[in-house]
Formats: structure tokens, sequence, C-alpha cells
């Protein structure tokens, strides 16, 4: 039985954080597990009934992705996570945008 609290870090998110800032130094990076959401899948009863965590969404903008398609970025995120999604990670929800995309403006446009 798993005592963790809705909210609080556990090692799958911890170590996505980890890898992700370290490979995209982003300017912003929001985890959400939404693994409890999944609880009824397959996946999910497999690790723990219901207490694995297995889905995110991942919201990244970082400068790594100037001139990178939707496509490479999302690759470069699997890619990093490799090891988790060999052991249970099963979903990710991946946006993923550069600052520009963010905030169009030019600094000191009003």
């Amino acid at each position: 039985m798993s005592t963790w609290a809705v909210g609080s870090p556990r090692p799958v998110e911890t170590a996505i954080r980890e890898k992700l800032t370290t490979l995209l130094q982003p300017t912003q990076l929001i985890i959400t597990n939404e693994s409890h959401l999944h609880r009824h899948h397959a996946a999910m009863r497999v690790q723990g009934g219901g207490n694995g965590e297995t889905h995110f969404t991942v919201q990244v903008v970082s400068g790594v992705f100037n001139g990178k398609g939707t496509m490479q970025r999302h690759r470069m995120i699997y890619a990093a996570l490799s090891d988790e999604l060999a052991q249970g990670l099963h979903a990710l929800s991946l946006s993923t945008k550069t600052p520009e995309e963010v905030d169009p403006t030019p600094s000191g446009s009003s």
C-alpha cells in the first residue's frame, strides 16, 4: 500500500523533472501526475493496485526547442525518459514550446 499524498513528488515525477531540467534548461516546466485518474487501466493495476506513476502531462518552455519541430521536441523528451518508459511510465501528454511561442512580443514592445 502506498502512503504518498496526491501532489507530493514521487520517484518517477522527480526523475522526469531532473532529466528534463538538465536536458532542456527550461524557463517553464510544469509536470502534472495524472496517474490517479487512470487507476482502472491495466498498466496501473499491474503497478500496485493503482498506486503506480504511469500518466503525466508535461508542459515545457525551452530555448533548446528553437528550430525544432514538434516531433523532434517530443523525441528529445522520449529519449531522455527512455528508462522510465521501459519501467512502466505509460503515457505522456506533452506541450513543448519555445519562449517566443509563449510570448511572441519583442522585449520592450507594448
